[in-house]
């Protein structure tokens, strides 16, 4: 039976199927949001670390590529059982060092699930091509194989969700597995790791190096580390692809956002206000796919923003423990220096501050991590809160004259992570979905997060690799095509061939 987790220990490391110290002695906190109070301490990796955990994948890797892919599906329909049994407990472990609602927290347990789910078809996914006689006597045929050793890095907003748009994928498809979790919420981590291990996943396929820096460029650097998938900010990804493509390795590396929703004269106002407190103010704005920008077009803006302002002030922001919260803590202090930096920063610029999130106070949680959801009118292109990914509950908007504008503003910004569009007009929607130059779009959707067999991307600077994260395009990320041409001795014509073989 899985352990009970215990909310006071220290954060180490996983490796070959068993919790693991580490050589190293640095330590960081890992806080309890709502309370600002230090929950634990997480045992920083060392390089030596990342060598123990890359050896132990490395040694793991031969017997597990050769088990058949149906044994594999079956330890991932194992796993898959035991998410679902442990499901609320692992949402808690979430909240509790996230700080995201404990509903929200469930939410993403459920799509990290619905990925697990996917992979268990892994037998059907790696199916190859055959053709017969492509020329005399002669077959070809493909077939996919898994990388090796492969390692994921991934952020604190989702640290159930986005691990599994990597590790199911890459374990079904024949790899071994190194995860480096957020060092803010490491705990969801170790909680999975223990969860696979009872499902019968052989020792070492999947490791834990708990981390910051040091154990990023170890993994970058380390020969055996075949690819590497990454979700976080775009300086970070475009290091991670830069550094990872010079030494050769496959890489996926998911950036940032600055996601819009644009609201047509024709729109829902009710349906379109819904959509925008709930993306914007969910998961206190941490989310790669929240909406930080309403683009209003013609006279709607008049119409919504009443209502934004009103819907804005009356969010019921707690403890993300307590049922009826809507919104709880942002994850760091820092963090919440930082989003309160940007909204002064947006009255310096000029942007009418329609609602003011700073210095909220949730009684009884005095020194917990808590800001308000902040409403800004009259934002234009040139300003900073518009340009920069603030990673918070701030809502910008814009207003602009006409459907032409608005698609101009959204394709012109430098992210091209996610957008919706609210109207009732067919023709608009059809436009809007052809002519925007974004990864994922909503039509009435406002977090167009793809299921998982779509899998998950963004374009321009949200995106730095070829390939999106999960569905079958991770299936590709995680693999490589060989292509076999086949033929026997009774079907060779005798004597040399120096010319290019062609089908005769």
């Amino acid at each position: 039976m899985t352990a009970p987790y215990n909310d006071s220990a220290d954060v180490i490391h996983f490796v070959s199927g068993e919790l693991y110290a580490g050589s190293g002695t640095r330590s960081q906190a890992v806080f309890n949001p709502a309370t600002g109070a230090v929950a634990r301490q997480l045992r920083l990796g060392t390089v030596e670390d990342v060598d123990a955990a890359v050896a132990s994948a490395l040694a793991a890797f031969p017997k597990w590529a050769d088990t058949p892919p149906i044994r594999r599906a079956r330890v991932m329909l194992k796993f898959l059982e035991l998410m679902n049994q442990h499901k609320d407990e692992l949402a808690a472990i979430i909240t509790a060092e996230h700080g995201k609602v404990l509903s929200d927290a469930a939410g993403e347990v459920s799509r990290g699930i619905d990925i697990i789910e996917f992979a268990c078809g892994i037998p059907q996914l790696l199916k190859g091509d055959f053709t017969d006689q492509v020329s005399t006597g002669m077959d070809n045929w493909t077939l996919r194989q898994p990388l090796g050793v492969v390692a994921g890095i991934t952020p604190f907003n989702f640290p159930c969700m986005v691990p599994c748009w990597m590790f199911p994928v890459a374990i079904a498809a024949g790899n071994c597995f190194v995860l480096k979790p957020s060092e803010r919420d490491p705990s969801a981590s170790l909680f999975m790791a223990r969860l696979l291990k009872q499902a019968g996943l052989p020792d070492g396929v999947f490791n834990v190096v708990q981390g910051d820096k040091t154990v990023v460029d170890a993994l970058l650097h380390h020969a055996d580390v075949k690819a590497v998938s990454f979700v976080g900010s775009t300086p970070i990804a475009n290091y991670i692809y830069e550094t990872g493509a010079r030494l050769g390795k496959r890489v996926q590396a998911l950036g940032g956002a600055k996601n819009h929703m644009v609201v047509m004269p024709d729109a829902d106002i009710d349906q379109a206000v819904d959509g925008l407190i709930g993306a914007a103010y969910g998961s206190a704005g941490e989310r790669c796919m929240a909406i930080s920008v309403a683009v209003l077009v013609g006279d709607v803006a008049d119409k919504i923003m009443p209502k934004l302002e009103a819907r804005a002030r009356e969010l019921v922001i707690r403890n993300g423990m307590d049922p009826a919260a809507e919104m709880g803590p942002v994850v760091t202090g820092q963090a919440l220096e930082r989003i309160e930096n940007y909204i002064a920063l947006g009255v310096d610029e000029g942007a009418k501050l329609v609602v003011d999130g700073r210095n909220y106070k949730v009684p009884g949680h005095e020194q917990g991590f808590f800001t308000g959801g902040t409403l800004f009118d009259n934002v234009t292109p040139d300003m900073r809160i518009y340009k920069e990914e603030i990673f918070g509950p701030v809502l910008s908007c814009v207003r602009v004259d006409d459907f032409a504008q608005a698609v101009k503003l959204v394709n012109d910004h430098e992210f091209g992570n996610g957008v919706a569009c609210y109207t009732r007009d067919g023709q608009v929607a059809r436009e809007f979905s052809r002519r925007i130059e974004v990864g994922m779009v909503g039509i009435n959707v406002p977090i167009p997060v793809p299921m998982a067999w779509h899998g998950f991307g963004g374009w321009k600077r949200s995106l730095f690799g070829d390939m999106h994260a999960y569905g079958e395009e991770g299936v590709r990320f995680y693999t490589r095509q060989k292509s076999v041409m086949q033929r026997w001795p009774g079907d060779v014509t005798r004597g040399a061939e120096f010319a290019m073989p062609t089908a005769k």
